[in-house]
């Protein structure tokens, strides 16, 4: 039976200096926004936004990302409510976690991320983007703010 990924509540040295590139996730319904650290691990740079097929198929895609970048971490973001409680998409993304922790023994961190799709929204108009279609950009941007999160909190 799966069981979800818990956040820790302060990770340790250890854990947040896995070495190595760090892949983050903005996991959605429809879409999945990646990124990728630097070797070094301070910043954040977009890769793509995966549209989500199916399970095995999104899996496989992902771990592929994991192999290709050389990511021994995964930051996958645990959309909570303003109050601090799990939500439904909070669930799903927990089982993503899972699941591509049991596929690729890498080291997965379930990251807050609430609010990151707004932020998201925000750069995007400080940028001048049109709202028009920018959905894809926008899960991009806001893998990279929540990975950025990450990196910056080892500091």
């Amino acid at each position: 039976m799966r069981q979800p990924i818990e956040q820790p509540q302060e990770e340790t040295r250890s854990e947040s200096r896995v070495p190595g590139r760090v892949l983050g996730l903005d996991v959605g319904d429809r879409r999945i926004g990646v990124a990728v650290s630097d070797e070094l691990g301070l910043t954040a740079q977009p890769v793509l936004t995966l549209v989500r097929k199916n399970r095995r198929q999104d899996l496989g895609s992902l771990a592929r990302l994991v192999r290709k970048y050389g990511c021994a971490q995964v930051v996958v973001g645990n959309p909570l409510y303003m109050s601090g409680d799990v939500s439904p998409q909070a669930l799903k993304a927990q089982a993503v976690a899972q699941d591509l922790q049991l596929q690729t023994g890498a080291t997965i961190t379930l990251w807050d991320e609430r609010l990151s799709t707004t932020e998201a929204h925000r750069h995007l108009d400080a940028a001048g983007r049109q709202p028009g279609n920018r959905r894809p950009v926008t899960d991009q941007v806001a893998a990279v703010l929540l990975l950025q999160s990450f990196l910056d909190s080892r500091r």
